[in-house]
C-alpha cells in the first residue's frame, strides 16, 4: 500500500512541477533570423495554458498592429495579444491547443516541450506535426 502511495505521490509532482515550469516568462527566438523577438508570459487558466505577448523587443516591431490578424484580433496591438490558447500537460509536455503568428496572422496547431529547465521548443503546425517550425522560448 505505501509502495502506490509513494507512486501517486511521484506521478503527482512530475506533473505539477512541470506545470509549474512552464507558467511564467519566456523570451522567444525567431527560428528563422535568430533574434530575440518578444516576451511571452504563459498562465494556466482553468487547467489549461495561454500565451501572451507582454513586450516586443525589436524597436521596429513597438506600435505594430495585428495586420494580417483575422476576427477580434484584427488590427489590434500586438502587445497584449494571446497568442497561444488551450494547452493541455499532455506527458513530459503540452498540446492539444493552438498557436497564433502575428506576422502572418495564421493560427496553427501546437506542441510543447521542455529542451532542459530554462528553454522550451514550440512548435506550431498543420495537421500533423512534422509540417511545421519550431521556435526556442528561453526562460527570461
Amino acid at each position: 500500500m505505501r509502495c502506490l502511495f509513494f507512486l501517486l505521490m511521484i506521478v503527482f509532482f512530475s506533473f505539477s512541477t512541470n506545470a509549474q515550469q512552464l507558467v511564467g516568462k519566456w523570451k522567444t527566438i525567431d527560428d528563422e533570423t535568430g533574434k530575440t523577438k518578444s516576451i511571452i508570459q504563459i498562465y494556466e487558466q482553468n487547467g489549461k495554458y495561454y500565451g501572451k505577448i507582454v513586450e516586443l523587443l525589436l524597436p521596429e516591431d513597438k506600435g505594430k498592429l495585428c495586420d494580417k490578424c483575422s476576427g477580434t484580433n484584427k488590427n489590434k496591438p500586438i502587445e497584449g495579444m494571446v497568442i497561444m490558447e488551450g494547452m493541455n500537460k499532455d506527458g513530459d509536455g503540452f498540446s492539444g491547443g493552438k498557436i497564433m503568428d502575428p506576422k502572418s496572422g495564421k493560427t496553427y496547431k501546437c506542441s510543447i516541450e521542455f529542451d532542459g529547465k530554462d528553454a522550451l521548443k514550440v512548435r506550431g503546425f498543420i495537421g500533423i506535426s512534422l509540417i511545421g517550425r519550431t521556435q526556442t522560448w528561453k526562460r527570461a
